[in-house]
């Protein structure tokens, strides 16, 4: 990304935000852990943008399935499938761990609807991805990137 692109961009991520407070003053009906919760997929989409990321979906969803996807990005010829956790404070349990057993089921079966509905004969490479970010207050937001978290199946636990 060349760096007239990553002005623009960073532009555009600010004028957001300054819209966003804008209609925050104006009294949001969104509940607060909700708006987090957006803060941090806006703060992911930019930061997959920047990292050369082509977003095709924010917050997909099949409309009789249960889900959605919250960000569906290109990654050169593999598709992304992107799950955000968002956190306003470093808790003991990061929050990449909130992908659990059940929510990487409902993620693959998003994802294989959202493939069923691509054109072509073959499907692409596909890649699950985890970001984590955190929006603490009085500090700078953190993001991590887990690329490849998890896979289309899982290997069940001699235990369980």
């Amino acid at each position: 990304m060349g760096w007239l692109a990553r002005k623009r961009l960073g532009w555009l991520e600010r004028g957001l935000d300054g819209l966003h407070r804008a209609a925050q003053q104006r009294g949001s009906v969104t509940a607060p852990h909700l708006e987090t919760g957006l803060d941090g997929e806006r703060a992911a989409y930019f930061y997959l943008r920047r990292k050369g990321y082509a977003v095709v979906a924010r917050r997909w969803s099949a409309g009789h399935v249960e889900g959605d996807l919250d960000l569906i990005a290109w990654h050169g010829s593999t598709l992304c499938f992107v799950e955000v956790k968002t956190r306003t404070a470093h808790d003991i349990t990061p929050a990449e761990f909130a992908v659990d057993h059940h929510k990487r089921r409902v993620l693959r079966r998003m994802a294989r609807h959202y493939l069923r509905h691509l054109p072509g004969e073959t499907a692409p490479p596909v890649r699950f991805d985890v970001i984590s970010v955190y929006l603490v207050p009085g500090r700078p937001k953190e993001i991590a990137h887990f690329e490849n978290s998890f896979g289309w199946t899982e290997r069940r636990k001699q235990w369980e």
